[in-house]
């Protein structure tokens, strides 16, 4: 499919820069299917109300990390050189893969120096060796610290990653490590928020509970390339990048026997979807999974596993657009987003939600 199909016209004004406070406040617009159903203007509060007794929230606990660092490359016989990197995959427990700003000042068996100025011999440094280097800016950086110790690091040194539609209007700020991470983070990883949980509270959740909606977890670590324009001119052409997840036994068990008892699955987010349609046979059987997935998803594409979305409003011409369109209608979500902005509703990461039922037809 051609990507123009997926553009539309969003005005600067309508890019959230914060949080709604509190985050239940923040408006969700329900989509029905239905071509013929109107949109109707609720509010996260209201969600208890909006689902169904024995229906499941599926949330990702993915826990964002500190992955944005500024560093110095040192070369001998070569001035020193400062570069930007944001992690974005892990490969093992000392190597990530990173966009790196200024990459074409690197090659393999550079040295770079992260953190604390940037300066040689003072508690806080963080030494990597560039490993390797592709095409594209994106480079495998071997750390000299390991699994816990690395960690410790990068939490000492680095900084949240916002979007930057986000950074490019202000600093990022301490307020960030609170509103950009979901109460129910756990698993380190991520360095993006699966924004759709940022607007839970430990009050919304117990309303949840005793409304007799269940809640249920997985894990998949949102990588930046999720902040990536698709630049093709064909979706078919457009490469995504794999990002790590995990569903255990314990949960597909559970999700299995929601549908078996005619409940509904409900993703909180693109990224909780994206696991559980990965992790999903071709009738819709969920078992314990663990591994990579690249899974792109555009319109024509079946689902699987789940019957309503509750996610954020995306960017123009980006996979995400590209996905809501495939679980609800092209046409359906074109005028969706446009009665959105007409509406007000404040878009992107930090922005307001929608609640989507699946077209089973788009």
């Amino acid at each position: 499919m051609k990507t123009d199909l997926f553009d539309f016209d969003l005005p600067e004004s309508a890019i959230a820069l914060r949080p709604a406070e509190p985050r239940e406040a923040a408006r969700l617009l329900l989509v029905r299917p239905e071509a013929a159903a109107p949109f109707t203007d609720r509010t996260i509060a209201d969600l208890p109300d909006l689902l169904q007794p024995g229906d499941a929230l599926v949330f990702n606990d993915t826990k964002v990390i500190p992955a944005q660092l500024e560093g110095v490359r040192q070369r001998e016989g070569a001035p020193n050189a400062r570069i930007g990197a944001t992690l974005h995959m892990r490969l093992d427990g000392s190597r990530w893969n990173a966009f790196v700003r200024g990459a074409r000042k690197l090659r393999a068996g550079d040295r770079v120096r992260f953190g604390h100025e940037n300066t040689a011999c003072l508690a806080g440094a963080l030494d990597a060796t560039v490993d390797q280097k592709a095409q594209n800016g994106e480079v495998t950086l071997a750390f000299d610290l390991s699994g816990a110790a690395l960690d410790e690091a990068l939490h000492a040194g680095g900084r949240i990653p916002l979007p930057p539609y986000i950074s490019g209007k202000r600093a990022v700020d301490e307020q960030d490590r609170s509103d950009y991470q979901t109460i129910y983070a756990r698993e380190d990883g991520a360095v993006a928020a699966p924004t759709a949980g940022l607007h839970f509270t430990p009050e919304l959740m117990a309303r949840l509970e005793a409304a007799g909606i269940e809640r249920h977890f997985v894990t998949l670590h949102v990588g930046a390339g999720t902040f990536l324009p698709v630049k093709a001119d064909e979706t078919s052409e457009h490469v995504m990048h794999s990002e790590r997840g995990t569903l255990t036994a314990q949960t597909a068990d559970a999700l299995n026997a929601v549908r078996e008892r005619g409940g509904r699955i409900v993703a909180v987010g693109t990224t909780s979807l994206r696991l559980l349609e990965s992790a999903a046979s071709e009738d819709g059987r969920l078992a314990a999974w663990s591994g990579a997935t690249d899974i792109f998803i555009t319109p024509g594409y079946r689902f699987r596993v789940i019957d309503a979305l509750m996610t954020n409003f995306h960017l123009p011409r980006s996979t995400l657009f590209m996905l809501v369109s495939a679980f609800s209608g092209l046409d359906r979500m074109q005028a969706a987003y446009h009665h959105a902005i007409e509406s007000g509703y404040r878009f992107y990461s930090y922005g307001d939600s929608s609640l989507l039922f699946r077209n089973d037809d788009p």
